[in-house]
């Protein structure tokens, strides 16, 4: 055989870091470096003059005799293996090893001969290995606070909602008491104030486990604001406050829930830290490609030096009369983790005494003239005297059943209290009158309550009104279909908020 390759190239191939073969036309091995014995374990010496073939896999030697002609045709450098094609190498004791393989023809006359680099990846398939594992255990992890959080969020809101419609039921047994009616109404703020830090961390946690995914689309500004204006009428009328809703026909492309949950984060800031004066919800159209939102107060303002803090959990603007009841500076920090999830824009100027601006530019409708999606706004309650009727009432939890049916037994009504659908069926199958459906969401052994209230609407064949209670916060319920004669009650109710609701359904 003509000696390969010459001394100076011989030299340098010897050195290589990867194990270096030369391969003539016919496949036949000319010249292997030292590194190929540490590679493959076979004595250089002894692959001289065989077949390259036989330091690959039987499975893989015709598919690589066919790619070598073609190669050796072609005089071309290439990597082989790539995305579609995995390489492997056999040693000499018969074990196999991932490979990588880089090709290059030289001329070394008379003839044609291909340059082989050949590199071990054991240690590269063992990482990917390793990181393709970490993200199974990480998907798990989210996986299972995913699980825990939807379990939490129903679970820790039931002896909340017991606890606020026992002090509902009771507050009617000791009206003529003042000191028992002032020991309720200090219990109920306490279970308002445990409610507002379990909303609050149970969304915190949701967002930073990524259990949260947005479901942009887009969506008319108006529909939005027109139920934040039915949301926050009331409330802002209880604290002596002017609520302004400038009227906003844009359409803008986001998750018209999340959105939501911004503007309602920032509007009860807003109207927790203004004493007097007004707070203003508008939008404004100044550039082709978005729309901003703009939330505004009279309120107390914000230092400079705190400007840069606000976002921080349970960071509170300083200020006279401060208390746990205005909440646990986790609002603004929920907006944050929104606002980023997004990728939107929030921006804040705020001035002490003169009150705050909060900002957020949202990127306009991808096609304003049809949007995807209108949110619908609930119609506002309308409080009216009370009405007697005949409530069925689905609860799976047995303390959450006996304090509603303790509280709605204490306004008049004829109540009857059951765990399941089947047992719902069973009292309509007695012949039992039904005027309204109190259900909550999710029920024992996978019921939920849009079932029962389909279910009970076929059965007595009629448009029963319902309540649906929820603890659930995920997008589930927030994408039920809209339903005129369902209304949805979020755990922990107060339970004045629930006994206005029904009589407002009974009224109808």
């Amino acid at each position: 055989m003509h000696p390969l390759p010459p001394p100076v190239i011989r030299a340098a191939l010897e050195d290589a870091p990867d194990a270096m073969l030369i391969v003539d036309a016919t496949g036949t091995i000319r010249f292997a470096n030292e590194y190929v014995k540490t590679l493959f374990g076979h004595p250089r010496d002894e692959l001289v003059g065989r077949s390259i073939e036989a330091l690959m896999p039987e499975r893989f030697r015709t598919g690589h005799a066919v790619f070598r002609e073609q190669f050796t045709r072609s005089k071309q450098a290439r990597p082989m293996g790539g995305q579609r094609l995995d390489l492997f190498g056999l040693r000499v004791d018969g074990s196999e090893f991932p490979v990588e393989i880089s090709l290059k023809s030289i001329y070394c006359e008379p003839d044609w001969f291909i340059v082989a680099a050949i590199r071990d990846l054991s240690s590269r398939a063992a990482v990917e290995r390793g990181l393709k594992e970490a993200q199974a255990n990480a998907d798990r992890a989210n996986l299972a606070k995913s699980r825990f959080l939807a379990t939490a969020s129903h679970d820790l809101r039931q002896p909340l909602q017991t606890l606020a419609l026992l002090s509902g039921a009771l507050r009617r047994f000791v009206e003529d008491r003042p000191e028992a009616s002032e020991a309720l109404a200090q219990q109920e703020q306490a279970i308002a104030s445990m409610s507002r830090l379990l909303n609050a961390l149970l969304d915190i946690s949701k967002l930073e486990s990524g259990a949260v995914k947005p479901d942009p689309s887009d969506f008319v500004v108006s529909a939005l604001f027109e139920e934040l204006r039915h949301e926050f009428t009331s409330v802002a009328e209880s604290k002596g406050l002017r609520l302004r809703v400038t009227a906003c026909e844009e359409s803008v492309h986001s998750d018209p829930s999340l959105v939501g949950q911004i503007l309602r984060n920032l509007l009860s800031n807003a109207i927790k830290y203004t004493r007097q004066g007004w707070v203003a919800l508008r939008c404004l159209h100044d550039s082709p490609a978005s729309v901003r939102i703009e939330v505004l107060d009279s309120g107390v303002g914000i230092a400079a030096d705190q400007l840069g803090h606000i976002y921080e959990e349970f960071f509170q603007v300083s200020g006279p009369h401060r208390s746990t009841r205005d909440g646990y500076g986790l609002g603004l920090s929920i907006v944050e983790r929104l606002v980023k999830l997004l990728d939107l824009k929030l921006e804040v100027k705020s001035e002490v005494g003169r009150g705050s601006v909060f900002t957020l530019t949202l990127p306009a409708s991808r096609n304003a003239a049809s949007p995807s999606r209108r949110i619908q706004a609930a119609p506002p309650l309308v409080h009216v005297g009370p009405v007697a009727a005949r409530i069925l009432l689905v609860e799976d939890d047995a303390g959450v059943r006996n304090a509603t049916r303790m509280l709605l037994k204490s306004e008049g009504h004829e109540v009857a209290a059951v765990a399941s659908l089947a047992e719902a069926l069973q009292h309509v199958h007695e012949g039992a009158r039904v005027d309204l459906l109190v259900t909550d969401y999710h029920l024992g052994d996978g019921e939920i309550g849009t079932q029962v209230i389909t279910c009970l609407r076929q059965e007595l064949k009629k448009p029963l009104r319902a309540v649906l209670m929820t603890g659930d916060t995920s997008s589930a319920i927030r994408e039920l279909p809209a339903d005129p004669l369902t209304r949805i009650a979020n755990k922990p109710v107060n339970s004045e908020e629930l006994l206005a609701l029904l009589r407002t359904m009974l009224s109808d």
